[in-house]
């Protein structure tokens, strides 16, 4: 006789892809099992939380440079185009998630897959 363990409802795509979805997800996904104990669900959660964090300091940074002299006039046009890369980077590895596909960052990825298998 076997024993299946239980069922959570969501699939790991579907779990894998909300963890894009905000941080929060992301999150709970780490703490919660059986996600946090599978390898793919890991890895794009630690992706989501790292990608955040960089969309983070990047607007940090624009927003120092702004206050610059003779370098705070360029960042008007650069911000909106950053935004823009960052927005289909996020769309990116969304649906790939939501497909079963594992889309690696740049930096992020890494530091997400090194998380998720440590």
């Amino acid at each position: 006789m076997t024993v299946e363990a239980p069922q959570s409802g969501l699939s790991d795509n579907a779990a894998s892809g909300l963890a894009y979805i905000t941080i929060i997800p992301a999150i709970i996904f780490l703490i919660v099992e059986p996600f946090n104990r599978n390898p793919v669900v890991r890895f794009h959660s630690w992706q989501s939380i790292f990608f955040c964090i960089a969309c983070i300091v990047i607007d940090v940074v624009m927003l120092i440079l702004g206050r610059i002299p003779f370098i705070g006039w360029t960042t008007w046009f650069i911000t909106p185009l950053i935004g823009l890369a960052f927005f289909i980077l996020w769309l990116i590895v969304l649906i790939n998630a939501f497909n079963g596909k594992r889309f690696k960052l740049p930096i992020v990825g890494d530091l997400a897959e090194k998380q998720a298998n440590g």
